[in-house]
């Protein structure tokens, strides 16, 4: 059978919402201005970005992006273990390891990149890395290129967890990976009780805190938000949301990191991250340190939008957090509900399946810090009108 026969008229799906006019992905933005996008010459609220602080448009970010580039320019043309590790990379590493509780960091060019060499470099054949369902395809995948075992436990649930916990056999190594802040549904993990378990059966801890820095714990995420950062192993970041940059980092005891260094495939054998990138995102954990009232400010937002639409009738799931599902539960109505969302000038993402269950189709909605209460007010007005007339909310 020709390998490219299943591609015949293009992927299906995509074909079939195209023709029905409701394609919602890779839509082109011509101008950005933080809170407020223009996508085809149509002004839109901006309610489906992870630029949770509003960075991207601050100028101390911007100027620091601007002279890495003109000092370095746009390329290291070499991996951090060979030609592309910059002083810069390294005083970024120390910053971020001081700003998490860490002793040691190390910056990768991806988030996904440091999930997937993290786990794979940790996990060998003897080895068991156990998951939570709901956590970032990174992390599934980085547990599929190790050579160890993966178990997966029910989203959130403690009894399910030390099922897992309690079959791995006294001699393997063991590592729970979960999300701080689950991207799509927005709700914490429950560290105190995950802690509590690692310890009981001698697991280590490894805490996406992707959604959470900036976010949670003065911005420090999800081990300094319950007081655990001495109890978390170790500590992943991404600079692609708060940090309005691109990369990402893992932080933890410096023997492991040194260890990591050395093992993750996606670190040796990918180009560094760029100058730019580098300066932008030590610019931007700068502005978090010295401007604790933006991450006040999400948190209010994140508050005050939860118990709006809830009050409206929306089912929003268990968020704790500015990232807000309106959970739909039926395909054709989840993108029937985006496109009249995008046409009345609100931008949301529609989240089908396979990143979601088909019956937990959603509109993924978050905020930033730098949202007028204006532009809230009309995102609410506008999703109670569009929630009304397809029967989304009384």
């Amino acid at each position: 059978m020709d390998l490219f026969e299943k591609c015949k008229g293009g992927f299906a799906e995509a074909k079939a919402a195209r023709e029905a006019g409701l394609y919602p992905y890779f839509r082109p933005i011509t101008n950005n201005e933080g809170t407020e996008s223009v996508i085809g010459g149509r002004h839109l609220i901006m309610i489906g970005s992870n630029n949770y602080l509003g960075l991207t448009m601050h100028p101390k970010v911007r100027r620091a992006a601007i002279a890495a580039l003109e000092t370095f320019g746009p390329s290291c043309s070499g991996s951090r273990f060979l030609n592309g590790t910059l002083e810069l990379h390294l005083e970024l590493e120390r910053r971020l390891a001081r700003f998490v509780g860490k002793e040691a960091a190390l910056v990768f060019s991806t988030g996904y990149q440091t999930n997937l060499g993290t786990i794979s470099a940790l996990i060998g054949r003897d080895d068991v890395v156990i998951t939570d369902k709901d956590d970032h395809a990174s992390i599934l995948d980085g547990c599929k290129l190790s050579y160890g075992k993966n178990q997966r436990f029910l989203h959130n649930d403690m009894e399910s967890l030390e099922r897992a916990l309690a079959t791995v056999p006294d001699s393997a190594g063991r590592l729970v990976v979960v999300d701080g802040v689950f991207s799509m549904g927005g709700d914490i993990a429950p560290l105190p009780k995950i802690v509590a378990l690692c310890k009981k059966y001698g697991a280590r801890l490894m805490v996406d805190d992707a959604h959470s820095l900036g976010v949670l714990g003065g911005g420090k995420g999800t081990a300094a938000h319950f007081g655990l950062t001495d109890d978390v192993d170790l500590i992943m970041g991404t600079f692609s949301k708060s940090f309005a940059s691109l990369g990402g980092f893992i932080a933890g005891n410096a023997d492991v990191i040194d260890y990591i260094q050395h093992t993750a495939r996606s670190l040796i054998f990918s180009a560094s991250i760029p100058p730019a990138n580098a300066a932008a995102a030590l610019a931007a954990l700068e502005v978090m340190e010295e401007e604790p009232e933006r991450i006040a400010r999400l948190n209010e937002i994140g508050a005050h939008m939860r118990r709006r639409y809830r009050e409206l009738g929306f089912d929003i799931g268990n968020t704790e957090t500015p990232i807000i599902p309106i959970l739909i539960r039926e395909q054709t109505k989840t993108l029937q509900a985006w496109k009249a969302l995008f046409e009345a000038g609100v931008y949301t993402n529609p989240v089908l399946e396979p990143a979601v269950p088909p019956q937990m189709t959603l509109l993924r909605t978050s905020y930033i810090a730098t949202h007028t209460d204006e532009q809230l007010e009309r995102v609410l007005q506008t999703m109670e009108t569009v929630g009304r007339q397809l029967g989304l909310i009384p």
